[in-house]
């Protein structure tokens, strides 16, 4: 089992990764003229997508890589490199292509519901925090881990939930600058867990490597 320490840091990064601070301006725009009840509604619908999208990852991850002769060391390279670009861009208060597109920012306005797309997937539980749970989930096999795994997974989607329904109070608290703050630091906690994921994945390929 992994040490206590290393939960936390799944906690932090996959916190980081999901950035539900970061998703709060594109939620008002995407509900502000919708009734506060169905607000909350379309809340609850993407924190149950986001904990849905992650536990599908921890459940079938393992079983697609090995399905395409995937090495868990591999994925953990390039895992990290997608979640260390997701940090520089975090860093750099710039938007992620990879979490969405013009396009389906677009489309989502003219959707009855927005809950799952795009807000769930694929702003909030994307290829970043997919890779993350998947690393993270398959560097033990047992049962007890699994279960803390899932425990993380449903308090980040637990934390989605509260920072969804109290979205504009924090917008109006923080502002554009301060969730722009919020944003830069947990880009560069995400990075430096994905340069984490890089070295650690490179061990295992090149075990010569350490003696270097």
């Amino acid at each position: 089992m992994l040490h206590w320490n290393e939960y936390l840091q799944l906690s932090a990064g996959l916190i980081s990764v999901v950035n539900p601070i970061g998703v709060i301006p594109t939620f008002i725009a995407l509900t502000e003229n919708r009734p506060a009840l169905e607000r909350k509604h379309i809340a609850f619908i993407c924190a149950a997508s986001v904990a849905t999208v992650l536990l599908f990852a921890l459940v079938v991850g393992e079983p697609i890589l090995h399905l395409l002769g995937i090495s868990l060391a591999s994925f953990r390279v390039a895992g990290g490199i997608l979640v260390l670009l997701m940090g520089i861009s975090m860093m750099y208060a710039t938007h992620d292509r990879s979490r969405h597109t013009p396009e389906e920012l677009a489309e989502s306005y003219e959707r009855d519901s927005v809950a799952v797309v795009p807000l769930a997937i694929p702003l909030l539980s994307g290829p970043g925090a997919i890779s993350t749970i998947i690393v993270y989930a398959h560097s033990q096999q047992s049962w007890s881990h699994y279960l803390l795994v899932t425990a993380v997974i449903f308090s980040v989607a637990s934390l989605v939930l509260a920072v969804l329904l109290t979205a504009p109070k924090i917008a109006g608290v923080m502002g554009h600058t301060g969730m722009n703050v919020v944003t830069r630091v947990m880009g560069l906690l995400l990075a430096s867990i994905a340069v984490e994921f890089i070295a650690k994945g490179l061990q295992a390929l090149f075990p010569g490597l350490c003696g270097i």
